[in-house]
């Protein structure tokens, strides 16, 4: 199990950074512009999967910043964001290639930011969720790119494997 989240590490990494290069060809008032989505625009929702990414990389590791909201504004410019996803996908590999079946398996304890309460869950499932939830996002980027008429993206994990992936085949 852990080369498959492995997997998934560089796979997020890579999919991050091909969304990230069609959102540079935006404009600011594209990049910012309320296309309907759970986080209104790309750099709502770009945002929103760095704050989220560093919220659970808090709880697994006990390490690094953890803001307090979902929606968090972290950075002022495309620029700043890029850079710090880039680093936080590196972080989230460096951070996997530690991992043993044996910590997949251990029970990791939080409070979720959404919701009272304390969650108990292993974290094999958890950091499934959290590729999960990169995947979810990344497609409603994806669908605001289209309405903002730029080409569409191949991100699916199949194409990675056929190419940047081809070690994890």
């Amino acid at each position: 199990m852990p080369d498959h989240f492995r997997m998934f590490a560089d796979y997020n990494r890579w999919a991050n950074a091909r969304l990230y290069e069609a959102c540079a060809t935006l404009s600011d008032a594209e990049f910012r512009a309320d296309k309907g989505a759970f986080f209104r625009s790309a750099a709502g929702t770009l945002n929103h999967l760095l704050v989220a990414d560093r919220i659970w990389l808090r709880r697994f590791t006990g390490q690094g910043s953890a803001p307090t909201s979902l929606d968090a504004p972290l950075y002022e410019t495309f620029a700043d964001l890029r850079a710090a996803r880039a680093i936080e996908d590196q972080r989230i590999i460096d951070w996997v290639d530690t991992l043993s079946g044996a910590d997949l398996a251990a029970t990791i304890s939080y409070s979720p930011v959404s919701m009272p309460g304390k969650v108990e869950l292993p974290l094999g499932p958890l950091l499934s969720h959290v590729f999960n939830h990169q995947t979810h996002h990344r497609g409603q980027v994806h669908t605001i790119l289209t309405a903002l008429g730029q080409p569409s993206l191949t991100l699916d994990l199949v194409y990675f494997l056929l190419g940047d992936g081809k070690r994890w085949q």
